[in-house]
């Protein structure tokens, strides 16, 4: 024989008439109409074959039949309150707003494409993205996450390191097409160079290397990091970028491999009350997997030796 079916809305509102002792009292606990009540209880006698209450001048009464399945129907409210928090669980950690804060730089080449990524696979979270290159947001709370080319030196911030951003020399090739392409690192300062106006890290790291240059030398100067970035896109120079914004700059190529410009070291920090928080967590953990993969797909690939590049090279 097969076993009854029962809608766990019936069930439900044959608990708040049992409850009440009336379709009256019922309705004005559980916020229903009294005729949907009525309804749902002739439903489940009907399911049932039998009679679940006796209807009396003052309310109703309880047959047999209902005094039995009393029991069993409440440990089915029970169980639907406990799915009920369930869900309500699940969705406090699917759901949230994470704030991550970058550089101007990593904000608009490194993250971009990695929180669309996450949107496909979290729809529920909301991501703020805060660029700024200042040090002290987490501190200040202005935001969870911080994705930082220094290390952060305060107790109260949990840091992971990353890996490490190679820096490279590039040029768009319409440039290099017209003013030739550097052999060597001392060649650099027949070019048109692009660099920082009152930033001296260029200056200082040309002189690093032996070559005391001043300002003058770069034609080109500006301190925004993404109009920097553009510049060498568009063809205007030579200019001092990290490797993994060369693959989102049609025609724009690496040069002077043996230039060794220090690289900066990529860490992922968050403020160590709330990185248990399970939606920071989980945006916390996604960056700290796809970001070294970003930077591992980013750099140039080395194209297989044929025999007539072995010859050459011989």
């Amino acid at each position: 024989m097969d076993e009854p079916r029962f809608d766990w809305a019936l069930v439900r509102s044959f608990l708040a008439v049992l409850d009440a002792g009336s379709l009256t009292g019922a309705a004005r606990t559980v916020g229903a109409q009294q005729p949907t009540l009525s309804r749902h209880v002739a439903e489940l006698e009907a399911q049932l074959g039998a009679p679940l209450f006796e209807r009396t001048g003052r309310g109703v009464t309880p047959t047999a039949l209902a005094l039995a399945i009393a029991g069993p129907a409440r440990t089915m409210a029970d169980g639907a309150g406990a799915l009920a928090q369930a869900l309500a669980g699940q969705r406090a950690i699917d759901t949230g707003t994470v704030r991550v804060t970058t550089s101007d730089v990593a904000a608009a080449w490194l993250l971009p494409r990695l929180l669309a990524e996450f949107q496909q696979s979290e729809p529920g979270i909301e991501i703020e993205l805060v660029a700024s290159n200042a040090l002290s947001n987490l501190l200040r709370r202005e935001a969870d996450i911080a994705v930082r080319m220094v290390r952060p030196a305060q107790g109260s911030l949990v840091a992971k390191k990353l890996g490490e951003i190679a820096i490279v020399a590039a040029a768009h090739a319409d440039y290099l097409a017209r003013a030739g392409t550097p052999r060597r690192p001392e060649d650099l300062l027949r070019h048109r160079l692009i660099g920082f106006d009152r930033d001296d890290d260029i200056v200082r790291g040309f002189r690093a290397t032996g070559y005391a240059v001043a300002r003058e030398a770069f034609a080109l100067r500006t301190d925004d990091q993404v109009a920097y970035g553009r510049l060498v896109a568009e063809g205007a120079g030579i200019g001092f970028v990290t490797e993994y914004q060369i693959p989102q700059w049609p025609g724009v190529r690496p040069i002077l491999p043996m230039l060794k410009i220090p690289p900066l070291p990529c860490w992922l920090a968050v403020h160590r009350e709330i990185r248990g928080r399970p939606v920071v967590r989980r945006v916390y953990d996604f960056l700290a997997r796809a970001i070294p993969a970003f930077l591992a797909d980013s750099r140039p690939k080395q194209a297989p030796m044929t025999r007539a590049t072995s010859a050459r090279a011989e």
